[in-house]
């Protein structure tokens, strides 16, 4: 039996709908953030060290970062399905955008949350100068390269209808997460109608909406 470690509002949401998709048998062991410091509870600390989410134990596995997690679980479960077969024309750029998600898309996104959070958190008698140094980053780096992913993103799938092809794959289960938290917090809007349109297709899927059922309430954080 897999068993996934999830906690709410986190990137473990991907998991159980990558598990949905594949139609495969698992348990959750449900986590909850602290109300204040929006943490992982130290109790994950016992099953993996980071004391992150997601993390899921897979027989005598246990397996931390949500792009391991998904290629594993793709691999050993679905390949040649939602995994494109190894030595496939289409393995490289699922193997890309797998990768993408996390190394490339969700680090300025997370500048962003931090920054936005100096500016409206930071003690009365510094918050003016805690904005400007918020602002002077997020106008000179953050945004701009905020701007250049979406760009990116968006013009290639207006090469393909999902991010490796022109087949669904779980690649594209790891990027609704930076695509999701774009269009919370990163400016992503109508302007890019191919990445909204690909999160309506994800969220009509009916695999997504079980995922949603078995693992609660999914809000991003802002």
């Amino acid at each position: 039996m897999i068993t996934v470690h999830h906690l709410n509002n986190s990137r473990s949401q991907r998991v159980l709908w990558l598990l949905e998709e594949l139609g495969l048998e698992y348990q959750i062991k449900p986590y909850q953030r602290d109300a204040k410091t929006m943490l992982a509870p130290p109790e994950l600390r016992a099953v993996h060290p980071l004391g992150k989410s997601p993390v899921v134990s897979d027989g005598d596995l246990t397996l931390a970062e949500s792009g391991a997690i998904i290629e594993h679980l793709s691999d050993r479960y679905g390949a040649g399905r939602i995994a494109p077969a190894f030595g496939s024309p289409e393995r490289l750029p699922y193997l890309y955008w797998l990768h993408f998600a996390e190394g490339s898309a969700m680090p300025p996104l997370l500048l962003k949350l931090i920054f936005d959070r100096v500016k409206s958190s930071a003690p009365y008698v510094v918050r003016p100068v805690a904005r400007a140094i918020a602002n002077k980053a997020l106008k000179s780096f953050v945004l701009p390269n905020i701007e250049r992913n979406l760009d990116f993103m968006e013009s290639e799938l207006r090469k393909t209808e999902w991010f490796a092809g022109n087949a669904f794959t779980s690649a594209d289960i790891q990027m609704s997460f930076p695509v999701a938290a774009a269009r919370m917090r990163g400016g992503l809007d109508e302007k890019r109608p191919k990445l909204m349109g690909y999160l309506e297709k994800i969220h009509s899927r009916p695999a997504y909406r079980r995922a949603l059922e078995r693992g609660g309430k999914y809000d991003l954080l802002r």
